[in-house]
């Protein structure tokens, strides 16, 4: 039996869907459970945050996460398919009209993906004052709190109605299937089955 961390959401639901299609049974969680036990999986509902934690400590064995969380975390997990959903940006934004200059002294940046945002601002040898933040990251700028904020962005329309907008994407993000190295030599061939068979569906629909 293979155990599977799902994102709660919409993730887990599209997760669920392309069980649905492969095994041609349905995949449920009854109202407010966290755990749906089949005949060949063990489905754990987790917070996004927490899937790649639950795999690299083999709580689970594989799971369903962001690339911009796997990034963030740096846990050594296997990263194994793409699977071509839930994709947005990691980009900057800034509030409306305002330009970004790296030679500005004394930058301050909010955002809840500290890691992903020091990582680019060394990377062009910027000094910046980094500001965590857990929600409501749009107010940052509009109070004077930072400069700029480095979020998640799908359709931009939260940033545009908070009067900013993006001024620079940093990475993009989809959500992958991803393994415990441990439960992947354990476990080869139900994982290798399920990256296989997922791994099919996702061609298929880009053929498609």
């Amino acid at each position: 039996m293979l155990t599977v961390a799902l994102p709660k959401g919409r993730i887990a639901k599209e997760t669920l869907e392309i069980f649905e299609t492969i095994f041609g049974d349905s995949f449920k969680f009854d109202d407010r459970k966290l755990i749906l036990d089949t005949p060949n999986f063990r489905f754990l509902l987790v917070r996004n945050q927490d899937v790649a934690t639950y795999v690299y400590h083999q709580a689970a064995d594989i799971g369903v996460v962001g690339l911009d969380t796997l990034e963030e975390q740096g846990l050594d997990v296997m990263r194994l398919l793409d699977l071509k959903r839930g994709i947005c940006k990691v980009s900057i934004g800034m509030r409306n009209g305002e330009k970004l200059d790296l030679n500005k002294p004394d930058l301050k940046v909010a955002s809840k993906m500290v890691n992903i945002t020091k990582r680019y601002f060394e990377e062009r040898a910027v000094s910046v004052d980094i500001i965590k933040l857990y929600g409501s990251i749009e107010l940052a700028p509009i109070i004077g709190l930072a400069d700029m904020i480095v979020d998640v962005v799908e359709t931009g329309a939260t940033m545009k109605q908070n009067g900013l907008e993006v001024v620079q994407d940093i990475m993009t993000s989809s959500t992958y299937l991803i393994a415990n190295k441990n439960s992947y030599i354990a476990k080869k061939d139900e994982v290798l089955d399920i990256y296989e068979k997922i791994n099919k569906i996702i061609k298929a629909e880009q053929n498609s």
